[in-house]
């Protein structure tokens, strides 16, 4: 008989912390539209320049949503038809789709598979004479280590674009922030991120002056001033009622992912000898920041196990279960199964299990609990 579990366990639960900012957050939008000025107002501008000194660049570009700052950062690198662009087939596929809608080759390279992050050797494998960028993921809220991507790209005019989607507040190998590396780096705020909008946002930031003052054109139409468009570009604006959303939520996001931290150990104690495979945590933990708390079931029994979960209330998500070389839509880059082996094997075992800053204890142990009854009996 399948159990029901009298209170569901969801895998991200917004309305959890918007009761903890709610009146902040009704405030904010309240002098918004109290305003009436809702692109590209005082709020985009205060939160541009309060992102970018959290980030640690001098600029940061807020735009309309994650796949916005990719596709604009790649045009502003000079990416284009006959270019290159190396990245991992295990990510969500806006990465992939913003290279193709600069008319470029994506290249998909393995990841390593206990960081489930680019593997270094693969990019030196990849590069030919028409590598024009590299972009390396930093899944699941764990930063990739950039140093030896760096060092491949540095003698041969490479573009290192980091994809920090997913990890807001995650520190590099250097110390420094995700999202501080490359020559851009770009950010998602879709609502279930760490830092998450009310909807879709996005942020891109550079130290390149000249590259922020082109993305700041290209955000809006290709304008110099308004009606002069020296170049074509996007609708890509950042709206100002989620920009004064963001800006309360920066504030408590060091919070947030320390939490997210002490949430991960918990789930790290609690799964030892379950036989699944936990997330491997860097010496510095600090290097994570748990968008996900990403579990691997080996065996063949994730489905049947996410199965059980979903039975006794507990939510859960594949990311990704198809990687994008084995996507129907890009048959066209002539990937076949078997081309990636380490991806396939990730692809076919990872679950994420419910991660977010409020998340209780008791609840955690619930899932835990579920995840081990399970394991134990099949």
């Amino acid at each position: 008989m399948t159990a029901v579990a009298t209170q569901e366990i969801p895998l991200v639960d917004l309305k959890a912390q918007y009761a903890t900012i709610r009146d902040e957050v009704r405030a904010a939008i309240d002098d918004v539209l109290e305003s009436m000025q809702l692109t590209i107002g005082p709020n985009v501008k205060a939160f541009d320049q309060e992102f970018a000194s959290y980030i640690g660049t001098k600029h940061s570009i807020g735009v309309g949503s994650g796949t916005d700052a990719l596709q604009l950062a790649i045009r502003a690198c000079g990416v284009s038809s006959g270019d290159e662009v190396i990245t991992v087939s295990h990510t969500f596929f806006a990465t992939v789709e913003a290279i193709l809608y600069a008319n470029a080759r994506p290249i998909l390279v393995e990841v390593d598979e206990k960081t489930m992050l680019i593997d270094p050797a693969a990019v030196a494998a990849a590069i030919t004479p028409r590598t024009k960028a590299i972009i390396p993921v930093h899944l699941y809220g764990r930063a990739v280590d950039l140093k030896p991507l760096k060092q491949i790209a540095q003698d041969r005019n490479i573009t290192i674009i980091e994809d920090a989607a997913q990890a807001h507040g995650a520190l590099l190998d250097d110390g420094k922030k995700a999202g501080s590396g490359g020559r851009v780096n770009c950010f998602s705020f879709y609502c279930s991120k760490n830092l998450g909008a009310y909807g879709e946002a996005g942020s891109i930031t550079t130290n390149d002056d000249r590259l922020a003052e082109e993305l700041r054109a290209l955000r809006e139409h290709g304008q110099s001033t308004r009606y002069y468009h020296p170049v074509i570009g996007y609708n890509a604006r950042l709206d100002e009622i989620q920009a004064a959303i963001l800006r309360i939520k920066l504030r408590k996001l060091e919070e947030w992912n320390a939490r997210r931290r002490a949430l991960a150990r918990m789930y790290d104690q609690r799964l030892a000898g379950s036989g699944v495979i936990v997330p491997e945590i860097p010496s510095d933990i600090r290097r994570h920041v748990f968008y996900t708390y990403t579990i691997r079931v080996p065996g063949g029994r994730r489905d049947d196990l996410r199965k059980y979960l979903g039975e006794r209330g507990i939510g859960t998500q594949i990311h990704y279960p198809v990687p994008i070389h084995l996507q129907q839509s890009a048959e066209f880059l002539g990937y076949r199964k078997g081309d990636m082996p380490i991806t396939e094997k990730v692809a076919s075992e990872v679950l994420s299990l419910p991660m977010f800053a409020e998340l209780t204890e008791q609840q955690l142990e619930r899932v835990a609990d579920s995840v081990r009854a399970f394991m134990k009996g099949n």
